[in-house]
């Protein structure tokens, strides 16, 4: 094994260039033909200026111009070795220098080295005769010194271990005229040096010998046969010596190459000339077909310009007689664009991370073409409206590279068409698809469904019941897309809102962490973050509004009259009452909403079942007849109120009525026959008592406020000491009376009862609300009541003779 500097020197001057920043540098090695598989080529890293680890590190491999690889590159000592045996002649045949090509692909930058391995010749084929026995058929009285081309023999070798010289037996005829070819060749001719004589000898047997010049030599022999035939004056003639002619590659079989042509001055039948290849290769013979009888040369099988440019062969023309006479055709194959281009895949990036920088390479391959010129010289091509573009590297090597942002999301692979064509005529093309996978990375954010969700919660719900579910999606791809769902600390109702919620880290399921009560909480919102697992993590946010969904799980309470059964409020009822009279109202709220507050009253049970009446929606008693002497001077009622829930609440009250005598006449006269004076007192009387009740209203209604508010703060401790009020109210009082919807109070009325000791003059009269007010109490009993939905007190009726104002709602 040996390496030509000098040789090396004159190749690159056709091979190397530098282009794209890659500087392409070509090296010559030589090893002989039959050298056993693994045998050392050549070491490359004095030649590349590299050492064995930044070989190895630049990814470098060895990439062959065909189809088999010969050799193999050891990228961690820079050995280049042989594959299998190498058989120069059935590689390369006769083609000389055998010479096979491959190219050092570095990377990290790219380079290109080309490699050019010379095989070398052994002598390891003897030369060999297409037959053993060769007929030459020469008339009598041939002229001295005429020529008789003969076969050369066949030696697989080349150069000084091809055949060197032919050897004749010695004969009294013939001597062997040994010449060489502008390529070096040897052929060997016959020259007759004495006319032969029929009736001497017919017949002569000679000893061809060929022989090579390798040591030992090698030698190849065959029979000549000279029959000697009866003289023609006349031998044939062919017009020219050599015929030169150029058909295209591909051509059709049985086209037309050539005509040669032969005339004899003879006549009759030995004027009749027969054409026939003389000492031609087979491949000739193959390819081209001769007719014996005109002399046309036609195409017989398909003629390729890239195995063989320009095939010589030697015709022959013969007589009857056996004369002959010998012309050469020369054929050029011209070439034609017949070969598509090929590629040649070098290296893959696949997957391909999706946040790869703009210009990383993809993928690098080689185009190369078997024609030559413009037919040889392509293009390459990709698909438009693709991420990815082609750049040339060096001389037949291209990149695909990045040209835009990928997203994994959006296409997950591609399957990129890759078209090269070459500049021939007509065009050919050839195309690969090469699959480049994007692989992930975590660069979306989880996304709910929607940013606010809304949840309904019946309340005094069982604690870990299922509220409802959060879901968000992320785009990404397995641990980038698993997502984690928290709560962010918040606070609610002075709480934490893990007081009250959670929520399932994997499936985002929220459960009651406790019971809720609607009187209480009506609604609260939280805030739910879903994380991924990604790197850096990405994470989303959405609202989530809690509904409590009353329950009625509260019954009525009766505001008036109070039910304490300490002190039981009477109603007093003149006898002359006519039906119709407005008794008293029953009041009463309920601490629910929505139907769960709508209240209906009804009479469950009366002294006189057919006296009194209660409106069913807003518990006003009236009398339903005239009452009579007979009526029980004391009545009791009891009133139901319910609401309207699922299922109902109820409560009752009980009402004491008073029928008084004498009670309203009159009264009733003062209505009918009024004086001037009187009624004037009665309007500023009435007005002062109207301007007393507004500003107590006003100073009581201050005091509840006052209350409320310290009651809500300190809702926590056991026993709260509160101011006493006038009368004890629900909890919710003043919520509950100021709503006009819940159907309580849709009037007022005012009843102002006078009486006169010792007078039957006493008076009872009816006045129309102006302003929703509430009782009054007299001020030495405010600091003995409490307040309490369960018991409630009224105050006591003092001495006829003292004045009783009461004041309702």
């Amino acid at each position: 094994m040996e390496m030509h500097p000098n040789n090396r020197q004159g190749w690159s001057f056709f091979f190397c260039f530098c282009m794209c920043g890659a500087i392409c540098e070509s090296f010559r090695y030589s090893v002989p033909e039959e050298k056993k598989s693994g045998s050392l080529v050549a070491n490359v890293l004095k030649d590349l200026k590299v050492d064995a680890k930044e070989l190895s590190a630049r990814r470098a491999r060895l990439v062959s111009e065909g189809t088999k690889e010969y050799f193999q590159l050891n990228p961690h000592s820079g050995n280049v070795i042989l594959k299998d045996r190498i058989d120069r002649e059935a590689l390369c045949g006769q083609k000389d220098p055998c010479i096979l090509l491959s190219e050092i692909v570095l990377e990290n930058p790219l380079q290109v080295h080309r490699i050019e391995v010379e095989i070398e010749d052994v002598n390891d084929n003897s030369p060999q005769f297409s037959k053993k026995e060769f007929l030459y058929e020469i008339p009598e009285h041939m002229p001295a010194n005429t020529r008789f081309p003969l076969e050369k023999a066949k030696d697989a070798d080349r150069g000084e271990y091809a055949v060197q010289n032919y050897t004749l037996s010695p004969n009294d005829h013939f001597r062997l005229d040994v010449q060489s070819h502008s390529d070096g060749t040897k052929f060997s001719e016959l020259v007759l040096e004495k006319q032969l004589d029929r009736e001497e000898e017919t017949r002569l047997f000679l000893t061809l010998l060929a022989v090579d010049g390798g040591i030992p030599k090698r030698a190849g022999t065959a029979q000549i046969i000279i029959e000697v035939i009866d003289s023609n004056d006349n031998i044939p003639h062919f017009d020219q010596n050599i015929y030169k002619v150029k058909i295209m590659e591909n051509s059709e079989l049985g086209s037309h190459v050539a005509k040669v042509e032969a005339h004899d001055r003879d006549t009759g039948s030995n004027a009749e000339i027969t054409y026939s290849f003389s000492q031609v290769p087979d491949d000739v013979q193959r390819l081209f077909k001769l007719n014996k009888f005109n002399g046309e040369l036609t195409v017989a099988d398909e003629v390729d310009y890239e195995i063989k440019r320009v095939y010589d062969m030697n015709i022959k023309a013969t007589d009857v007689g056996g004369l002959t006479d010998y012309c050469k055709v020369i054929v050029e194959i011209e070439d034609r664009n017949d070969n598509a281009p090929v590629m040649t895949l070098t290296s893959v990036t696949s997957p391909l991370p999706e946040d790869s920088p703009l210009d990383t390479v993809v993928a690098l391959f080689r185009i190369t073409d078997q024609d030559s010129g413009d037919n040889g010289r392509t293009a390459c091509t990709t698909e438009a409206n693709l991420p990815f573009v082609l750049k040339m590297a060096v001389t037949n090597y291209f990149q695909l590279v990045t040209h835009r942002a990928l997203d994994r999301e959006t296409v997950s692979e591609y399957n990129i068409t890759i078209t090269a064509t070459d500049w021939g005529s007509p065009r050919l093309t050839s195309t690969r698809v090469i699959n480049i996978q994007i692989s992930d990375v975590n660069d979306n954010a989880p996304v709910f469904q929607k940013s606010t969700y809304e949840m309904h919660l019946w309340e005094n719900n069982i604690p870990g019941l299922l509220i409802g579910l959060v879901q968000a999606k992320d785009m990404d791809l397995e641990q980038n897309a698993k997502v984690t769902y928290s709560l962010l600390p918040e606070k609610v109702s002075d709480q934490p809102v893990s007081y009250y919620i959670s929520i399932n880290s994997e499936t985002g399921n929220l459960y009651a962490i406790r019971s809720l009560d609607y009187e209480q909480m009506k609604d609260f919102q939280v805030t739910v973050r879903a994380v991924d697992h990604g790197y850096p993590p990405w994470s989303s946010e959405a609202i989530v509004r809690v509904v409590v969904v009353d329950e009625n799980d509260n019954a009525p309470f009766i505001l008036y009259p109070l039910q304490n059964g300490t002190s039981p409020s009477n109603d007093l009822v003149p006898r002359g009452a006519e039906a119709g009279y407005l008794v008293t109202k029953v009041v009463a709220v309920d601490r629910d909403s929505g139907q769960n507050s709508w209240l209906s009253y009804e009479l469950l049970k009366a002294t006189e079942p057919g006296l009194f009446s209660v409106g069913a929606q807003n518990g006003e008693v009236k009398t339903m007849r005239p009452i009579n002497k007979r009526d029980t001077f004391k009545q009791k009622l009891i009133i139901g109120v319910r609401d309207n829930g699922h299922p109902p609440q109820s409560t009752s009250a009980t009402l004491n009525i008073l029928l008084v005598e004498g009670f309203s006449d009159p009264y009733m006269k003062m209505v009918d026959i009024p004086k001037e004076g009187v009624v004037e007192e009665e309007d500023r009387n009435l007005t002062m008592y109207l301007v007393i009740c507004l500003a107590t209203i006003s100073f009581i209604f201050l005091i509840s406020a006052v209350v409320f508010v310290a009651i809500k703060i300190q809702k926590k401790r056991k026993s709260i000491e509160t101011a006493a009020l006038s009368f004890p109210v629900g909890p919710n009082f003043p919520e509950n009376c100021g709503d006009a919807g819940a159907g309580s109070l849709p009037r007022a009325y005012n009843y102002e009862v006078c009486l006169g000791g010792g007078s039957l003059n006493s008076e009872f009269r009816f006045l129309r609300p102006l302003f929703p007010v509430f009782s009054v109490e007299p001020a030495q009993s405010l600091g003995a009541q409490r307040i309490s939905p369960g018991s409630q007190e009224v105050p006591s009726h003092g001495a006829e003779s003292q004045l009783i104002c009461q004041v309702t709602v």
